[in-house]
């Protein structure tokens, strides 16, 4: 122990004295704390090169799971574009078909269209031979009219335009309370011919006036009146018809067939 505190007394005292000896001691404390210093911070660096290590392997698996993702993505895209391309070859397919169809039904439209017309254009033919079947006939009929009452031109009348057209007419009777034809309270006739889906009011007259046009066209609102159908057409047939009448008619939207 007395030897310790001498050595301790020497060293203290070379301390004061010795300025080498000094120097020589503060260098050798010195780099002892740099030396702990320096395994300090090498422990701390052995630290983060370990994390360094594990961030590198966790962007190592990143990078592999967005390669993989990538990959995934590219065969996503390419899946899509064949499936988008299979769909435009489908769609293309279905427009040349729906094409195909529409100019196929183009052709039967039109094909129908000319059949229509021609059969329009024989139904005018038949039609135009008729009237002018009825109007000679008319015309006899006007010329042996001293010889015949009223009733029965009338009916001579009904019974040709029921042979030249093949449809029958028949008598339409109402009784107008309100007086719309006349002008007071009355039975009302008229003759009625419904063919192919078309009314046709027809008056039959071995006469026409201009009352007469009035007359048939107030029987024609009496008929709409009544049975809630509008006449297709209203016809009158008389071999004699005023020229007045004439015009009159032609106002009113009434067909006269005469021999004139």
């Amino acid at each position: 122990m007395a030897a310790r505190e001498r050595l301790k007394s020497r060293i203290l005292k070379l301390l004061r004295e010795d300025e080498e000896f000094r120097y020589a001691v503060a260098g050798l404390i010195g780099l002892d704390e740099i030396l702990k210093r320096l395994d300090r911070h090498e422990s701390h660096i052995i630290e983060i090169l370990k994390r360094l290590d594990r961030h590198e392997q966790e962007i190592a698996r990143l990078r592999e799971d967005m390669n993989r993702l990538r990959e995934d993505m590219i065969r996503g895209f390419e899946r899509h574009d064949k499936e988008i391309a299979k769909l435009r070859e489908d769609m293309m397919k279905g427009f040349e078909r729906h094409d195909r169809e529409i100019e196929r039904l183009r052709e039967d439209m039109i094909k129908g269209f000319e059949r229509h017309d021609r059969e329009i254009e024989k139904l005018r033919e038949d039609m135009m031979k008729g009237f002018e079947a009825v109007n000679r006939q008319i015309s006899a009929l006007g010329a042996r009219w001293g010889l015949m009452s009223e009733e029965a031109f009338r009916e001579g009348l009904r019974g040709i335009l029921e042979k030249e057209f093949g449809v029958k007419v028949e008598k339409w009777r109402t009784y107008d309370e309100e007086g719309l034809v006349y002008g007071y309270s009355s039975e009302i006739e008229v003759d009625l011919v419904v063919k192919d889906g078309k009314t046709l009011l027809i008056e039959i007259s071995s006469h026409v006036r201009p009352s007469d046009v009035t007359s048939f066209v107030k029987k024609a609102e009496l008929y709409e009146r009544k049975t809630g159908k509008r006449p297709d057409r209203l016809i009158m047939v008389t071999p004699y018809v005023e020229e007045k009448a004439i015009e009159a008619a032609m106002r009113r939207g009434v067909e006269v067939y005469t021999r004139l």
